[in-house]
C-alpha cells in the first residue's frame, strides 16, 4: 500500500495535491511519502516478529539524507556498497554497530575508514579482498569483523542485470571456495570470523530461490561450525520484489516465514537487506509533457524528463506506471514518453496506452523511489532534480534542485590551456 491516490481527479501525496509540489518546486521533481516509508518498514520489521533480527536498509536503493535519518528513527541498521554510503549513513545518525559493508569492490581508503568506524561487519567478496581487511586491520592494531559472501549458483528469476547469486555473476565465492575461506580466515591475525553472508539478486518475486539459498548457506554454516569456528550472524541479504505492473510479489509476511523457521534452527542472528521493498513504491517522478509529434511510426509524448533522471526503463527495460496528474481526458493514445537526452533509448514507456495529454500537463511516473534519483545523472549537462517529502498536509524539499553553476563545482581550466 501507497499513499497516492486520486481525489476528485487530482492525484495527492498523502494530503498535498501533486500539482501544488509542482507550482511550487518545478519539474521535474521527485516526491515521497514518510507515511508510506513509515508503514513499509513497520510491515517488513514486524514480519520477522519473535526471531533475533537486525533488519539493514539497503542504501543503495535511495540514500537521500532525509530517508535515512526516517529509517534509523524508526530503529533500522544499514547495508553500505561504498564510503560514500558509509558517510551518509554516519551523518544520518546510524551506529556503527548497525552498519554492513557489502560491495564487491572495496578501495584501501573505504576499508580503512569502516575499520575506523567500528561497523559491524565487512561482507568479504574474494580471497584477495580478505587478506587486504587483514592487513588494513592490522596496520591499526584492530581486528576486523567479517562473514565470506557465498554465492550458491541460484537463478533468482529476476532481470539479468540484477541477478547476483549465479556461477558467471561477478559475486562472491562459490560454496567449496568459501569452507577454504574460512579456514584462511581462522588463522589470519586480525580478522573475526562473525556470520555468513548470501545475497542472490534483486527484484524477485518468488520464494522458492529464497529457501534454495538458504539451504545452501546452512550446509554450509554446519561445516564451518565443524572447524571450530563461532558464528553469530547469518546475512540473507535482500531483494525481494514490489509490483510494478502484474507482478505478485510475495507479502514480507511469506518471506520471513520461509526464512524465520530455519533461521531459527540454527541459532544464529539474521540479517536482512530490504532496499527497494520500503523505498520502490514510496516515490514518484513528476514530469511536464513538453510537445506532442507524430511520426510516420509513432506517436510521442516527449517530457522534461529523461534517462538520466530516471535510468531503469533505458537500462532494464522496466516497466513503470504513468498516470496523468489531472484525470478526466476520455481520448487515449498509444504513444512512447521519451526525454529530452540525445539518445534512441531516453524512453520512459514505449507503445504505452495513455489518455490522450497535451503540452503543460504533468504526468506521474510510479514505482520510482528505488534506483530512481540515485542512479541520476548530469548526462547532457542537465541539473540534478529536486527531491521532496511529504507528510501529511506538509511537504518540505529535501534535496535542492542543482542549478547551471552546480554543474561545474569543482572543475578548472589548467594554466597551459591559453584563453
Amino acid at each position: 500500500m501507497h499513499h497516492f491516490e486520486y481525489r476528485e481527479d487530482t492525484l495527492f501525496a498523502e494530503n498535498v495535491s501533486v500539482t501544488e509540489i509542482a507550482a511550487q518546486v518545478g519539474t521535474p521533481f521527485y516526491v515521497y511519502s514518510q507515511a508510506t516509508l513509515e508503514r513499509h518498514f513497520k510491515v517488513f520489521e514486524e514480519a520477522f516478529e519473535g526471531t533475533n533480527r537486525l533488519v539493514c536498509y539497503s542504501a543503495k536503493a535511495n540514500t537521500s539524507l532525509a530517508i535515512l535519518a526516517l529509517l534509523k528513527k524508526l530503529g533500522a541498521g544499514l547495508d553500505i556498497v561504498s564510503g560514500g554510503e558509509l558517510y551518509r549513513g554516519l551523518q544520518a545518525g546510524f551506529a556503527p554497530q548497525k552498519i554492513v559493508y557489502s560491495g564487491v569492490g572495496k578501495r584501501i581508503d573505504e576499508i580503512d575508514e569502516a575499520i575506523s568506524a567500528g561497523i559491524l561487519m565487512f561482507n568479504i567478496e574474494s580471497l584477495q579482498e580478505l587478506e587486504l581487511v587483514d592487513a588494513r586491520a592490522g596496520a591499526v592494531n584492530k581486528k576486523a569483523p567479517v562473514a565470506l559472501r557465498v554465492n550458491p549458483d541460484v537463478d533468482p528469476q529476476t532481470h539479468p542485470y540484477i541477478s547476483t547469486g549465479l556461477k558467471k555473476n561477478k559475486f562472491g565465492v562459490d560454496v567449496a571456495s568459501a569452507l577454504e575461506g574460512y579456514k584462511a580466515a581462522q588463522k589470519m591475525k586480525n580478522i573475526k570470523v562473525v556470520g555468513v553472508d548470501c545475497h542472490i539478486g534483486s527484484q524477485i518475486t518468488k520464494i522458492t530461490p529464497f529457501k534454495d539459498a538458504l539451504d545452501s548457506v546452512l550446509r554450509l554454516t554446519a561445516e564451518i561450525r565443524a572447524l571450530g569456528i563461532d558464528l553469530s550472524y547469518l546475512d540473507m541479504g535482500g531483494g525481494l520484489g514490489i509490483t510494478y505492473d502484474d507482478e505478485v510479489p510475495p507479502q514480507p509476511r511469506d518471506y520471513a516465514q520461509a526464512l524465520a523457521a530455519v533461521g531459527k534452527e540454527s541459532g544464529l542472528t539474521l540479517i536482512l537487506e530490504p532496499g527497494r521493498v520500503i523505498v520502490g513504491n514510496a516515490g514518484l517522478l513528476v514530469t511536464k509533457v513538453l510537445f506532442r509529434k507524430t511520426g510516420q511510426a509513432k506517436e510521442f509524448i516527449i517530457v522534461d524528463a529523461g534517462m538520466n533522471d530516471l535510468l531503469r526503463p533505458t537500462l532494464y527495460q522496466a516497466f513503470h506506471a504513468i498516470k496523468p496528474v489531472l484525470r478526466g481526458k476520455s481520448e487515449s493514445i498509444t504513444a512512447d514518453v521519451v526525454g529530452p537526452i540525445c539518445e534512441s533509448g531516453d524512453f520512459l514507456a514505449q507503445d504505452r496506452r495513455l489518455p490522450a495529454v497535451a503540452k503543460d500537463d504533468l504526468l506521474a511516473v510510479f514505482s520510482a523511489g528505488a534506483y530512481g534519483f540515485n542512479m541520476s545523472s548530469n548526462y547532457c549537462s542537465r541539473p540534478r532534480v529536486a527531491e521532496v517529502m511529504v507528510s501529511g498536509d506538509r511537504f518540505e524539499v529535501i534535496r535542492m534542485r542543482q542549478n547551471y553553476a552546480d554543474l561545474m563545482t569543482g572543475e578548472t581550466v589548467p594554466g597551459f590551456i591559453d584563453k
